[in-house]
């Protein structure tokens, strides 16, 4: 092939990403996808030189050198290679790997790197023309934090293997969110509820009535811990009249929030869409790489990786021209509005934001899913909002006397909507308006209340106050919230109800060992300040092998203590079941495995046999078959008798957790006029009971 004839080389990491860049470059141009990481540590070892240079030890990683030996041989037909994975540390690391396996063999091609915000046709041609070399700082930040993961995994993994049980892992930064779940657990479990009491006056101006709440009594703030101090308030008060002691008006001005960065839309679309965080960043990976739209792929967010609020003036052009088409001058700012960047924030990429605010969410709701059209609408109307003017909001104070007690209630009217108008009015925003009242008017008095309350406990962390958390302590990074809490949740440390997480006896049996011996490791301010350093390499400022050296020596210190010390807690979490092996007679001991739990022989390793968790007696009439979890050909779940073939009883629908506590039989979730039940599958039983209810009374259904 001549030089002439010979094309330009692009690799990324997804297929979907290259599809939608190919559109853009046209036919001078091939698009391979690496498919992420080619090479990497082995996940047999440690494969680290910890006695010298802490280099790691690479290797091509399994089943990735077919796709390595492609690229390498399209690369000798290329005139230039260029690598666009994403533009952060692991995309540099990816980046780096593959021209050193390229060069290898193709010593004299050109590898540059090329790096972009958004798959757009304009940002991809201008990466093109501006190739740079690969950042050697992003490289060797990306290394130290999987070396310094590499040697705390690799060496606190093998010791809860030894004390607990195999398959258990530790991580530098998951163990830090472990902790903080395992201690919100405990502050609920020790919280002792007080009761206090509130005072309500129900009050009439002509004819409008209001309620205002007791804030003074004696000049002493409220604090009222019995019904009888409430009762005796209200006898002093009743007779009194109820004057009006004080109006003050103020405007406030509400400002719009500033355009999403990782962190907060994890945190956005989990209180607002109910979504985890991975599926977060799974749903903006699509809308981020290419959604095909009118059978051309089109990326339609930036990046989804940043902890910037940085808007690129093109961006910031292009919503101003869009808010005074669709909303008038009145709503435009005299100015962009400038938001700032946390301390901490790396400045790489903008705040995500739609690639074109003229890609209306109503106009792309044909193209997307359900999951994509509410994530985009939701980035979408956060940045237009962000460049509108603020809200006016007019609040009224209105201070009401009665004899020795002071009332107070507060209304507010919204003055000028401002963004309000884009994304709507909540309830704490929404207009409360109040009579008009001057001082020294006299109130009719309706009602004087009473109301007990209970203080609550703090609540349990969600995905998305979760997420906060990590950010504001400075742990990890935007990258990596969604995979700790995959992790947690994957290892059974952690398990999510009613979106809270909820650590297991595993997590905090783990938990309660790595503090005991590792109480520096989870510090939250050490795991911060680690993460600065490694922001530091990134900025070169730092030597990366300087890290490790000062992290190993007295890490190594605390590990061989614990050796030492730690007593063994193997077998604490089997558990002796009254199910019996079929194999042998022996009872089954329930255990937890690599994908769950599971019962296993209690006669092992004489006997070895296994089987899935039982959820329940088998309904069929004369059988004493259980029901298990099973699969069909094309892997599709099923719940069927382990007593099959003899037994063919089967259901598609999942078991509920729980059997039926009259006959043990499974029971299934069902809705039955609008509300969900737990329902005996056992139709001579009939009991059933309320999802979720307090109440475990048993309810007989008509047969």
């Amino acid at each position: 092939m001549s030089e002439k004839d010979k094309k330009s080389l692009v690799i990324v990491e997804s297929p979907t990403k290259a599809k939608t860049i190919k559109g853009y470059l046209g036919k001078d141009y091939v698009v391979k996808s690496s498919m992420g990481h080619l090479i990497d540590l082995p996940k047999s070892r440690m494969a680290v030189d910890i006695n010298g240079s802490f280099e790691p030890e690479y290797i091509t990683i399994r089943g990735r050198g077919k796709i390595l030996k492609e690229l390498k041989q399209e690369a000798k037909k290329s005139k230039k290679v260029y690598l666009a994975a994403d533009s952060d540390r692991e995309g540099e690391a990816i980046s780096y790997h593959i021209k050193n396996a390229i060069e290898k063999e193709n010593p004299n091609i050109e590898v540059k790197r090329i790096v972009f915000n958004e798959i757009t046709e304009k940002a991809i041609k201008e990466a093109v023309k501006n190739p740079r070399e690969i950042d050697e700082n992003l490289v060797n930040a990306q290394k130290a934090r999987r070396v310094l993961d590499r040697v705390v995994g690799y060496t606190l993994s093998p010791l809860l293997w030894e004390k607990i049980k195999k398959g258990l892992s530790a991580g530098r930064v998951q163990s830090v969110a472990l902790k903080v779940i395992c201690e919100r657990e405990e502050e609920i479990e020790n919280f002792v509820p007080e009761e206090y009491w509130t005072i309500d006056a129900v009050l009439l101006k002509d004819k409008d009535e209001f309620t205002a709440k007791l804030i003074q009594f004696k000049d002493k703030k409220i604090d009222i811990k019995t019904g009888e101090e409430a009762e005796k308030i209200i006898e002093a008060i009743k007779d009194k009249n109820f004057v009006v002691h004080e109006v003050t008006e103020s405007q406030r001005k509400r400002r719009p929030a500033a355009p999403f960065t990782t962190s907060k839309l994890q945190q956005a679309a989990g209180s607002k869409l109910g979504f985890p965080s991975r599926k977060t960043m799974l749903v903006a990976q699509q809308l981020y790489e290419g959604i095909p739209i009118k059978g051309k792929a089109v990326g339609l967010i930036t990046y989804m990786r940043t902890d910037s609020v940085r808007i690129s003036d093109q961006a910031l052009g292009e919503v101003r021209s869009f808010i005074e088409d669709q909303f008038g001058d009145e709503y435009l700012p005299d100015k962009p509005r400038v938001f700032t960047n946390r301390g901490s924030a790396q400045d790489a990429h903008e705040a995500i934001r739609p690639t074109s605010v003229f890609r209306t969410p109503e106009s792309l709701k044909p193209y997307l899913t359900r999951d994509q059209y509410r994530l985009y609408r939701l980035i979408w109307e956060q940045f237009v909002a962000s460049q509108m003017k603020e809200a006016l909001i007019k609040q009224i104070k209105v201070d009401i006397k009665a004899g020795d007690a002071l009332f107070r209630v507060s209304g507010q009217v919204i003055l000028f909507n401002g963004f309000l108008r884009l994304t709507g009015i909540s309830e704490k925003e929404e207009n409360k308006r109040l009579p008009e009242m001057k001082k020294g008017e006299k109130l009719e008095l309706k009602e004087l209340k009473k109301e007990q309350h209970h203080t609550e406990p703090p609540p349990r962390y969600t995905d998305a106050t979760l997420v906060k958390f990590l950010e504001e302590s400075g742990i990890g990074r935007p990258s990596t919230y969604a995979p700790i809490i995959t992790t947690l949740i994957n290892r059974y440390y952690i398990e999510r109800k009613n979106k809270q997480f909820r650590p297991t006896f595993l997590g905090r049996l783990t938990n309660n060992l790595l503090k005991q011996h590792f109480k520096e490791l989870l510090d939250i301010d050490f795991t911060s300040q680690m993460e600065e350093k490694l922001d530091k390499i990134a900025e070169g400022k730092l030597e990366w092998v300087k890290l490790l050296k000062d992290f190993y020596p007295p890490f190594m210190k605390v590990v061989e203590k614990a050796k030492k010390e730690l007593e063994s807690y193997k077998g604490i979490m089997d558990e002796e079941t009254d199910y019996i092996c079929e194999k042998c007679g022996s009872r089954m001991v329930k255990k937890l495995g690599k994908y769950g739990y599971f019962l296993a022989c209690s006669a092992f390793p004489e006997c070895r046999n296994t089987m899935p968790l039982p959820y329940g007696k088998c309904p069929r009439k004369g059988c004493d078959g259980y029901i298990v979890e099973r699969r069909t050909k094309r892997k599709r779940p099923f719940y069927g008798c382990t007593r099959y073939p003899d037994c063919d009883f089967m259901i598609w629908e999942k078991p509920a957790p729980k059997a039926c506590p009259k006959c043990g039989t499974v029971m299934l979730e069902k809705t039955i006029d609008g509300k969900k039940f737990y329902v005996c599958l056992n139709e001579e039983c009939g009991y059933r009971e309320p999802v979720g209810g307090e109440k475990k009374e048993e309810i007989l259904v008509s047969k």
